[in-house]
């Protein structure tokens, strides 16, 4: 494998309900935790390990987890929580915008941190080319996106804040 440096580091923004998810999420996987290094015990005890696959699947069930608790324990302290913007009239972080595409669709997103990201849910990061291009822009503003050879525009029909 070839080594490539890291890329760019993602904004440490994150919305309060984001931040409460994290918190959910480090006390379930620390509960979850302690019930694998309980099934490892029980695991060994039965006897030889290297052919013993509930003990072999739960090893690597414990370095996911304990991977996990890492990651979230050194990026946590890090995060700035993003509680209320200035200008309402313009779109920052943690806006819900409602855009009209050229052919007339209507499409809508909020703007959020890479750690609570969920394009499923409607959700871009602050880093994404959208988010960037948004930013700073009022209601009836265009935004022309350029991703490669392609062109993309919208205009802001609605911008709202929770």
């Amino acid at each position: 494998m070839r080594w490539k440096p890291a890329g760019p580091r993602s904004s440490a923004y994150i919305t309060p309900t984001g931040y409460a998810a994290l918190e959910r999420e480090v006390v379930s996987l620390w509960a979850r935790r302690a019930e694998t290094t309980l099934a490892i015990t029980a695991a060994a005890a039965e006897g030889d390990r290297s052919e013993n696959a509930e003990y072999i699947y739960r090893k690597k069930e414990l370095r996911e987890l304990d991977r996990r608790i890492r990651y979230l324990q050194k990026r946590m302290p890090d995060l700035t929580v993003v509680r209320e913007v200035g200008d309402v009239k313009r779109v920052f972080f943690g806006a819900r915008i409602q855009l009209e595409k050229e052919n007339g669709d209507l499409v809508q997103y909020r703007i959020v941190g890479a750690d609570e990201l969920n394009p499923s849910a409607g959700t871009i990061s602050i880093d994404s080319p959208l988010a960037k291009a948004l930013l700073k822009k009022s209601v009836d503003d265009e935004v022309e996106l350029v991703l490669g050879d392609a062109k993309q525009l919208f205009v802001i029909d609605k911008i709202e804040y929770d």
